[in-house]
C-alpha cells in the first residue's frame, strides 16, 4: 500500500511505499503544507497563503493545477468528496467560522454545487452586539452518505448535509476544542480528539487540562435529509 504524507516544515508532499524507508517521490511546494487527503487517482493539500494543490496520482502523481478558495483567512483541513463513487471535489475549511465546498468540475452545470457556509459561531439574537468566530479545525464527509462533520475550535461538532444545504445535528459543547476528526470507513463511527488547540496563544495553555479521544456511533445522524 501506500499514501501521501504532507511535511508541514520543509514545503513538501512526499509519497511514500509502506514497505520501504525512503519515499517514492517528494513533491516540492511553494509554502508549508497544512493538510492532505487523498482519493484515487486525486489529492488535494492545502498550504499556507490560502492555497490547495490538486494532483493527479495516475501513472505518477503529478500536480493538476493550484488555486484559491473563496476563503479569505488561513485554510485549516480539506475533505474530498465522492460522487457515482468516484472523486467529485472537496471541502476546504478556515479559521474564520467559514468552509466552502469546491467540485472539481467548474463548468456552469456544476455551479451550484459551489458555495461557502458559515460555521462554528456563536448565536446572536441582537444584531447590535458582537459575534464570537472560531477556528473550524476539521472537515470530513461520510464515507456513505456524502453528508459532512465539521469541528472547531468552540468545543462542537456540526453534521451537514450539503445538497439540502442545511445543518443535521450539533453536539454539545466540550470544556477544550475538538482539533482533529473521522469517520471510519463504514461511516457507523465518529471520532473526534478534543485537545487545545493554541487557538487563544499560550496564555489559555492549561497543561492539568486532559486530551480526550471521542468515539461516537453514528447510525442514523448523517442521512441527508429526505427531499
Amino acid at each position: 500500500s501506500s499514501g501521501i504524507n504532507a511535511e508541514y516544515g520543509d514545503k513538501t508532499l512526499k509519497f511514500w511505499d509502506t514497505r520501504q524507508a525512503q519515499p517514492m517521490m517528494t513533491i516540492n511546494c511553494e509554502e508549508r503544507v497544512y493538510a492532505s487527503d487523498v482519493m484515487y487517482p486525486v489529492a488535494v493539500s492545502i498550504l499556507a497563503g490560502r492555497k490547495v494543490k490538486i494532483l493527479n496520482l495516475e501513472t505518477k502523481p503529478t500536480v493538476h493545477h493550484t488555486m484559491e478558495p473563496p476563503l479569505r483567512y488561513q485554510l485549516r483541513d480539506i475533505s474530498i468528496f465522492k460522487k457515482d463513487g468516484k472523486p467529485a471535489g472537496f471541502g476546504v475549511c478556515s479559521i474564520e467560522g467559514r468552509a466552502a465546498i469546491e467540485p472539481f468540475d467548474n463548468t456552469a452545470a456544476n455551479s451550484k454545487d459551489k458555495f461557502t457556509f458559515k460555521c462554528h459561531r456563536s448565536v446572536v439574537s441582537d444584531h447590535h452586539k458582537p459575534q464570537d468566530i472560531y477556528a473550524v479545525n476539521g472537515i470530513k464527509f461520510h464515507p456513505i452518505h456524502g453528508t459532512l462533520a465539521t469541528i472547531g475550535s468552540d468545543g462542537k461538532f456540526s453534521f451537514w448535509d450539503k445538497d439540502a444545504r442545511t445543518k443535521l445535528k450539533t453536539g454539545e459543547q466540550l470544556d477544550n476544542t475538538i482539533t482533529c476528526c473521522d469517520f471510519n470507513h463504514t461511516g457507523t463511527y465518529f471520532a473526534y480528539a478534543s485537545s487545545y488547540d493554541w487557538s487563544k496563544g499560550h496564555e489559555f495553555y492549561n497543561p492539568q487540562q486532559k486530551n480526550y479521544i471521542f468515539i461516537r456511533q453514528v447510525k442514523d445522524e448523517l442521512k441527508p435529509r429526505k427531499k
